[in-house]
């Protein structure tokens, strides 16, 4: 957790700041488009460009006014997936350093067979070893709902009609997430606990980054889409979705 709060924290915030500037730039864009529409319209007729002329000058018109904007607001998309890179090589190696304190790789010395030993006996509640699967499944259901309350918390705070794109990624990562139930329903229940740990801490850190008021705290300028009541439009999105399938099981 003292990982997730020293790196994830502050490049999801870097995230979401970067997401608002490239909004407003996205804002001006439109405006500086239909500009540029009408200059091409009257350099067609001054200079008698024909159709394939006038639709190239336009889209290179577009690249270029696109490229000095976000290099005057210092907002390179690219910058949005800065969160992706270091936490999920982050998740990765923590998940294969406890598969290799379960399994004492890469030697079985007196050290390893004492991690070994802790992790065995080390446990809690339904799970009292660490080293064996969790037979119950709590956490392996655990940790897929988590997932799914991020993926449907970061769609209902959202008011955009999302794109074909944005729709597919959504459905395949809800696939995604029921898929790594059955998966960590086979893994050693010390691996699986990190896993829902660490989705618990992304479900909270999501949760809280949609409250103006921490958005504010943490300079990320408001925009146009931005809610004034975020959670009172989750819970209103959420009682429409249980209704939805409510109805249409009846």
């Amino acid at each position: 957790m003292m990982l997730r709060s020293c790196i994830t924290v502050p490049f999801a915030i870097y995230q979401n700041y970067i997401l608002a500037k490239l909004e407003y730039v996205k804002i001006e864009m439109d405006d500086i488009a239909k500009e540029l529409k009408k200059e091409t319209a009257v350099a067609v007729k001054m200079y008698n460009w024909d159709e394939k002329t006038a639709r190239i000058t336009f889209k290179r018109s577009i690249r270029k006014q696109w490229t000095n904007l976000i290099a005057r607001e210092n907002c390179h998309p690219f910058k949005t997936t800065l969160l992706v890179f270091f936490q999920l090589p982050l998740w990765v190696s923590l998940s294969i350093s406890l598969r290799n304190l379960v399994y004492m790789l890469p030697n079985q010395d007196f050290h390893a067979q004492l991690t070994f030993t802790e992790l065995s006996v080390g446990g809690f509640g339904w799970i009292p070893n660490l080293v064996e699967v969790d037979s119950s499944l709590i956490l392996p259901v655990c940790f897929g709902l988590l997932n799914l309350g991020i993926i449907e918390l970061q769609t209902l705070s959202k008011v955009n009609v999302p794109t074909k794109l944005q729709k597919f990624l959504t459905n395949f990562f809800r696939g995604l997430s029921i898929l790594m139930i059955p998966i960590a329903s086979v893994v050693p229940s010390c691996v699986v606990l990190y896993w829902t740990t660490s989705s618990a801490f992304g479900f909270v850190q999501n949760l809280i980054l949609v409250s103006p008021k921490i958005r504010r705290l943490c300079k990320i300028p408001q925009t146009p889409s931005e809610l004034e009541q975020p959670y009172k439009h989750i819970i209103t999105g959420i009682k429409y979705r249980f209704k939805y399938f409510s109805d249409k099981n009846s």
